[in-house]
């Protein structure tokens, strides 16, 4: 297991928990994205690629940012239109996915097709998340953990050693 290196990664982790996102949601979620890609993948791997993609601080900026965005949304803080907006989750705004792509952006075009599968089909936690639920906003969230596991999808990617090196014919 992997441990945040800062106190600004554990915090960053702590929001998540009070958000009721736990990193093993997570690693589930990438599971789902590469179970029929790498062959042997755990749960312990894919838990350690969420770690690490979560230790990086453009990670934990948007997770911060983006967690706060919705808190805000959720005590009516925000200015109009921006409140609206983010309380419907209004698929023109857009925002959130930008922060998600930022996150994915670290781990190449894969972690593009990632997200994107993710984010059509919402499996997991993610379907928690989109849920709507009254008083409950995670219009930023379910986007930034989708982006987390893409990510960590898309780094296990590049690290198999089966898709690595294969010999030309």
């Amino acid at each position: 297991m992997i441990k945040p290196t800062t106190a600004y990664g554990q915090r960053t982790i702590d929001l998540l928990h009070e958000r009721g996102v736990d990193l093993k949601d997570i690693a589930d979620l990438v599971i789902y994205l590469q179970k029929d890609y790498i062959k042997d993948l755990s749960p312990e791997m894919a838990l350690h690629s969420v770690q690490t993609v979560l230790n990086k601080r453009e990670v934990q900026n948007a997770v911060i940012t983006g967690v706060q965005l919705d808190i805000a949304a959720e005590h009516h803080s925000l200015m109009e239109p921006l409140q609206t907006i983010v309380e419907r989750d209004e698929g023109l705004y857009g925002v959130d996915e930008t922060m998600a792509l930022s996150i994915v952006d670290l781990y190449s075009s894969i972690g593009f097709t990632n997200y994107g599968y993710i984010d059509r089909t919402k499996p997991g936690i993610l379907a928690k998340l989109n849920a709507h639920e009254p008083g409950i906003i995670h219009t930023f969230l379910d986007d930034l953990v989708g982006a987390i596991a893409a990510a960590g999808a898309a780094r296990l990617a590049h690290d198999d050693a089966g898709e690595q090196d294969t010999p030309f014919k």
